[in-house]
């Protein structure tokens, strides 16, 4: 049972450590230091619950209604681009670059993790890598999918919470204004990167 949990935590690791979306906005919650246990538990439970249905045959049931995926890929796509212009009005904000030392207004938890769940839950790669992929996996373990998917999860949890709190180390480096927008513009291209590939997949 116990390396079924390894497996099932290494094939966790492997797929969520991917620079996405939703890592990106981890990363940019913890390093500006809003909410970070809200983000990282809504994450890591999202991916929790993704998991189970996976794992319980989701994948069956979302083959059978085949108008889901390109819903999910274009609503995303639109989803993603409208985030990423965000990033690229504060990347040309000099107010909006020196947040993340703690100046400026905190953003109420409220449309923090509306974008979160939004990012999760409309990232037709998230339903790949945990409802497909790791469901899949787990039909190797017959009779131990439940420990499988719980060594997953536990993937998931250590990951969204040493990202989210493991920023603070780099708050140093983008307490700089040009740091900063940098960031904010790689996250931009990110999501437009990511939105390009949901279009034309």
């Amino acid at each position: 049972m116990l390396t079924v949990f390894g497996t099932g935590m290494a094939m966790g690791l492997s797929l969520i450590m991917a620079i996405g979306a939703q890592n990106a906005f981890v990363l940019r919650q913890g390093l500006r230091g809003e909410h970070v246990l809200a983000v990282c538990l809504v994450c890591a439970v999202s991916d929790a619950v993704l998991i189970a249905a996976g794992v319980a045959g989701f994948a069956r049931i979302a083959a059978a209604l085949p108008w889901i995926e390109p819903a999910m890929r274009y609503g995303g796509a639109a989803f993603l681009v409208w985030y990423g212009l965000r990033s690229v009005r504060a990347a040309m904000s000099a107010g909006g670059a020196l947040r993340v030392s703690g100046d400026g207004a905190r953003v109420p938890l409220a449309p923090v993790l509306a974008t979160c769940l939004a990012l999760t839950w409309l990232n037709p790669h998230v339903y790949l890598d945990t409802v497909v992929l790791l469901g899949a996996i787990s039909t190797r373990f017959p009779g131990a999918e439940p420990v499988f998917a719980a060594g997953a999860m536990t993937a998931s949890f250590v990951f969204f919470f040493a990202l989210g709190y493991g920023a603070r180390w780099l708050r140093p480096v983008f307490a700089r204004p040009g740091a900063w927008r940098m960031f904010e513009a790689a996250i931009a291209l990110v999501m437009f990167a990511i939105a390009f590939k949901l279009v034309w997949i």
